[in-house]
């Protein structure tokens, strides 16, 4: 038996004492990761600092070594997240319907813990709490194996949060960090049909579909961020750039930064100097179509950060200071190369053009989509969910950012007086 299965096992024993938790109980405990977080930092700190050295010697990217890094200022963020948690709505026990049948019996819906939730992550010791923190809140146990990249980061994180919540009175094994980083071990933690309820995938397009593909366990499918900028005739100048370069710099190695840019040919030879000037001064290597690089050429800064683009390029999630730049016809173009193209997760056009937006949002095939704003925005705080599991691109279950209600399932019950059916 792997570590995998046997701390499965583990979790589906946690299950029921899980459930059993009150509202109270389980905030409480939520206040005591908090803090708990709090007080470790410097050990934190230390376990990650081992990990960080050790991926800028393996010379993995910056942005990257960003997602891996934690800070005493990211940790106390992460603190706060775990409070603010507490205060959030209890989704248990919630009454998603309730009536009476015609034969007198009296039905309600009710939304209950999914069970044991998994998750296989990769280089987001953040995940950690926010995962830890969000099955505590939904009554449900919780089992993550995360990547070696943050293997001291992780460890440590599910130590602290894991001695925190018994010292709470939760029960035993109500959160786990599988240690072993193999590849072997992740497939042992997809075949666990029975044992895990479901299975979350956080990371790299190459780790979701492995994910998706190989698992027993049901998946919800955490998309990678191919996420278009589609600039309409009609957009108002002076948003353009400041929209951009948020999209694209502020964290180019999130998933809902900014890598594809569509932009009509008719306002091209006008905004196009203004864009790459900007994307040239931010250090970002465009890649781009022939009408871009003909307005490149006659700008500073093209032989260093501007490359002709190959097909490849309007398909790729860079998660780095690169991004895509393509000429088009008009909405028609742009709707058609979004929905081929992207990967469903988050789309913006910028315009005044009321009637165009509405077709935009009416066509566009992804699970956020926007008009004059940036797509940083797709995240659960920014959306007033509180922390978040992850960013489903799917459209079953739940889509775009999983909140609590995402980690919930519903069930029946009836209450009779002695009915039998005829």
């Amino acid at each position: 038996m792997g570590e995998a299965t046997q701390k499965a096992q583990n979790a589906r024993r946690a299950v029921a004492a899980m459930a059993r938790l009150n509202s109270s109980a389980r905030n409480k405990a939520l206040e005591a990761l908090a803090q708990a977080l709090l007080e470790k930092t410097d050990y934190l700190v230390i376990e990650n600092a081992k990990d960080v050295e050790a991926a800028r010697t393996q010379g993995i990217a910056e942005p990257l070594i960003d997602r891996l890094l934690l800070t005493p200022e990211r940790l106390e963020g992460i603190s706060s997240a775990l409070r603010e948690l507490a205060l959030e709505k209890d989704p248990l026990d919630e009454v998603v319907e309730g009536r009476t049948l015609y034969n007198g019996i009296q039905l309600r819906q009710i939304r209950v813990p999914l069970g044991v939730v998994a998750m296989i992550y990769e280089a987001r010791p953040n995940v950690t709490a926010d995962a830890a923190g969000l099955c505590l809140k939904t009554g449900n146990a919780c089992l993550l194996r995360g990547g070696s990249i943050a293997s001291h980061s992780n460890t440590a994180m599910t130590k602290v949060l894991y001695e925190a919540g018994r010292a709470a009175s939760l029960p035993e094994y109500w959160l786990q960090s599988i240690e072993t980083t193999s590849r072997e071990a992740a497939t042992e933690l997809m075949q666990l049909q029975g044992l895990v309820d479901v299975l979350i995938p956080r990371g790299p397009a190459s780790l979701i579909q492995s994910t998706i593909e190989n698992s027993k366990v049901p998946v919800i499918e955490t998309g990678a961020g191919n996420c278009h900028l589609y600039v309409h005739e009609d957009a108002r100048s002076e948003i353009i750039v400041p929209i951009l370069i948020n999209g694209k710099t502020q964290r180019p190695g999130v998933c809902n930064a900014i890598e594809s840019v569509l932009i009509d040919e008719c306002i091209a030879k006008r905004e196009l100097p203004s864009m790459l000037e900007a994307l040239f001064e931010a250090k970002v290597l465009v890649h781009g179509d022939e009408l871009t690089a003909q307005t490149a050429a006659q700008l500073s800064g093209a032989e260093q950060f501007f490359v002709p683009a190959t097909e490849e390029d309007w398909k790729t999630e860079y998660l780095d200071k690169e991004i895509s730049i393509k000429c088009v016809s008009g909405l028609d173009e742009a709707i058609e190369r979004i929905n081929n193209f992207s990967t469903k997760h988050s789309e913006s056009m910028l315009s005044e053009n009321h009637a165009a937006i509405k077709r935009f949002f009416a066509e566009v095939d992804s699970a956020a989509v926007y008009a004059n704003a940036s797509t940083r925005f797709t995240d659960g705080g920014e959306f007033g969910l509180g922390a978040e599991i992850g960013i489903s691109t799917q459209k079953l279950h739940a889509r775009g950012p999983m909140g609590l209600t995402a980690l919930t399932s519903t069930k029946f019950l009836l209450d009779g007086d002695g009915q039998i059916r005829s």
